[in-house]
Parts: C-alpha cells; structure tokens; sequence
C-alpha cells in the first residue's frame, strides 16, 4: 500500500488477526480506508470461506488462489509473515490466477447438492453393509435380483425380520419379472437367518429410509432453489411492435427456450439431477470461462503435455473438482450405453484406451456441451447419432488403405462396384 506521509513510496504492514466476524468486518473498513485494490485469499480447506464471504460483502475486490499458485521460493525461511509478504508482491504484479467462487445463489445451492451425493453415498454404503449382512447369514438373495432396492427384495426383507423362515413362502413374495426366478429365489433364501440378523438388518433398514427422505428433502428443496434463480429460467424475449403477451399468451410459446436444467437434462446419461449437480458446479455465468477449453482445463478434463527435451508424454489430467468429475464419470458411463453419439464415442474409444480414459474422455465431451448450452440460452442438444463416425469416413482413402492391406499380404485385388 501507499505510505500515508510519502505517496510515492510503498509500505508493506503484516499484523495478527483473529478469524472473527467483527474482527475480518474491522479488516475491511480499514483496507477501504487505506485503498487496498484487491486482496488475496489463501484456499485452505474451508478456513477461507469466512475471509472471502466478509470482504467481498463490504466491496472490497477479492480473489482465491490456490496455496500452490501463492507458494514461496523453495530454500528460503517458511513463516506466516513471509507468506503474506509474497502473497502480496504477486498480487500487486498480477502473477496469481484466481480461483472460480460462484456467486451466493451458486453457493447455497452447492451446499444442497453437495449433501445430497454425500447422503446418497452414505445410503449406498448401508445397502452394502446390509448385503455383507445377508452374506453372514447365508442368503444369497443379491445372486438373484440385481439390486436389494427393488420391492420383491424388500417384501422378502421384512419378512425375514417379521419371523418368516419359509422359503418357498418367501419366493412367493416376488413381483413383477421376479416371478419367474422363483426356483433361484427359493434356493438363494434358503439359510441361517436368525433374530441377531433380523435385528441389525431391521437398524439397517431405518436408517436407508431415514436417508432416502432426507434425500428426497433436499430434492425438493434443490428444485425451489433453482426455479429461484433468474439465470436458470429462460431468457426474456422482447415482444414485436403491437404484440400483446396478456391478449396472446400462447403466442411464441414454442419458440420460448426452455430452462438452464431441462436443457441439459436432454444430454444422454445426465438427467435433472445430474443436470442440477453441474450447474451448482460450474454456475450458470459462462463469462468466467471465456472457451471452451479454459471451463475444460479448470474441471481437470484436459490431457497434459509433459515434455522434457526430445521426449514427450501424456500426464496425469489433475484432481479438479470431485464433485463435478464425479457427476460428470457418472454421466460418462450411463451415455456409454446408449445408442447415441456419446455412446458410439465411448466404445471405439474402450476398445483402444480402456474404460477409464474412454469415460473420462466422453466426460470432457458432455462438459463441452454443456458450456455451448450453457453460453447460448436459446441453444439445445441436439446429437449427431450413432452413425456419426460412419458418414464422416472418406470412403475412397479407407478402400485403398484397405486394398494395400490385402496387397502386403500377397493378393491380387480387382475392385468391383456393387450394384
């Protein structure tokens, strides 16, 4: 900052401060009083959260950096003063690159979202504890049906804890396709479930239930938000000269765009709750990523170069936001199995890379659709098919590389157009 008794020569002040909300607000009335431009908020595990929501509440310009874009020079002392000191110098030359915080709306929202994949993880995780549980008493029942959470699985649960032992009359409780498995149902219910299993799978159970309405609060609470939100709507169109809304409500309607979350819930493998999940993460203000490439490379989706002299390889894409790579991987793998674009992408690339690299591959891609959707409200998907590939071969290049092939291997080859 400048000195206050000679303008033209800078002065560097590094004092203690509580994390406190009076104590950061005092912070703030004193850096606006000394007209600090910008400040810098070291990320450290949430500690930052208050530093940043208070200074940039009373105006003040401030940015996240990462402790690895702010670290100092190796070899030196490592001390909090000479930190803040550094800290500081690269701020004032511009040598930081700040991190994406999305606005408070965003923020509330992620809180929501976040909480319900953890609840979600957590109910997962009780599933498979109840499925070890079954495994202990003998019961073989997951061999059988595909989930536990299907309501054959679940009338025959119940039952086991109610007392029922039979398991003929227990394959009897099955519904629907289930039915017909009623000879592999009888010999996988047949065990040694006793009241100490019935028990637990009963604690088990509850809590499943318990998570799942919870869960489903949040979902409920999720969509509120979102239709909250003036930028997950669809734009407002201006209406022609002598055009009245009232007197013609349905004039334009098909034309009108849709919303921010049924847009992308239309890309193969995301879904409203995937769709949900991405906004929160990624926010709806695609001027923060001015490309394509800069949303992709900050989500960690990009391949890394690593050269060193005449040797260059591929490294490791990063760690990113697991929360996004995470919806997006789960995206990924359900428009792997569809008959579409995305999907065909994913199997020619599974069969020469693997599923890893195929899924985080077809993840960058469903990313670079959602930032077109994203940036064009009145954008929607739209997918190239599954023969995408196919049309795009130059039928010509592939027949002599084809007729080459066969002449290598000492054939003579005479071409036939088919009729």
């Amino acid at each position: 900052m400048l000195s206050p008794d000679r303008p033209d020569r800078r002065v560097s002040r590094v004092w203690e401060l509580p994390a406190t909300t009076n104590a950061i607000m005092r912070l703030a009335d004193q850096l606006i009083e000394l007209r600090i431009e910008k400040v810098t908020v070291e990320s450290t595990s949430d500690y930052w959260r208050i530093w940043f929501y208070l200074l940039e509440a009373r105006g003040l310009d401030v940015q996240l950096v990462n402790a690895r874009e702010a670290k100092n020079l190796p070899g030196r002392p490592k001390t909090d003063k000479i930190d803040a000191v550094w800290s500081a110098k690269l701020t004032e030359r511009g040598m930081l690159r700040p991190s994406f915080v999305p606005p408070k709306p965003i923020r509330t929202l992620r809180d929501y979202t976040r909480l319900r994949v953890d609840l979600t993880q957590e109910r997962t995780r009780h599933w498979q504890r109840l499925e070890k549980l079954l495994e202990d008493a003998l019961i073989k029942i997951s061999s059988v049906a595909s989930t536990l959470d299907t309501l054959s699985t679940r009338d025959m649960l119940e039952a086991l804890i109610r007392g029922e032992r039979n398991p003929w009359v227990l394959a009897g409780l099955a519904r629907g396709r289930m039915k017909a498995k009623r000879a592999a149902l009888v010999e996988a219910l047949t065990g040694q479930f006793d009241e100490h299993h019935a028990e637990l799978a009963r604690m088990l159970l509850d809590q499943i239930d318990a998570l799942t309405r919870q869960i489903d609060t949040l979902t409920t609470r999720i969509e509120e938000l979102i239709g909250a939100i003036p930028e997950a709507g669809p734009p407002e169109q201006d209406l022609h000269d002598g055009e009245d809304r009232d007197a013609n409500p349905g004039a334009g309607a098909a034309a009108r765009p849709l919303p921010a979350v049924p847009r992308l819930a239309e890309i193969p493998g995301v879904g409203v709750t995937g769709a949900q999940a991405i906004i929160v993460e990624v926010g709806l203000d695609m001027t923060r990523f001015p490309t394509v490439e800069h949303l992709v490379s900050w989500a960690k989706l990009s391949p890394r170069i690593v050269q060193s002299g005449a040797k260059t390889s591929a490294g490791k894409t990063g760690k990113g936001n697991p929360y996004l790579k995470g919806v997006l991987g789960e995206a990924a793998a359900a428009a792997g199995r569809t008959d579409t674009f995305l999907g065909e992408r994913y199997r020619r690339l599974v069969r020469r890379r693997g599923k890893l690299r195929a899924i985080v591959a077809v993840a960058r891609s469903i990313l670079v659709i959602v930032w077109h959707l994203l940036a064009d409200p009145s954008a929607r998907f739209s997918d190239l098919g599954a023969d995408y590939y196919a049309r795009r071969i130059d039928t010509d290049r592939r027949t002599r590389h084809l007729v080459q092939q066969l002449q290598a291997l000492g054939h003579h080859v005479t071409l036939t157009t088919a009729a």
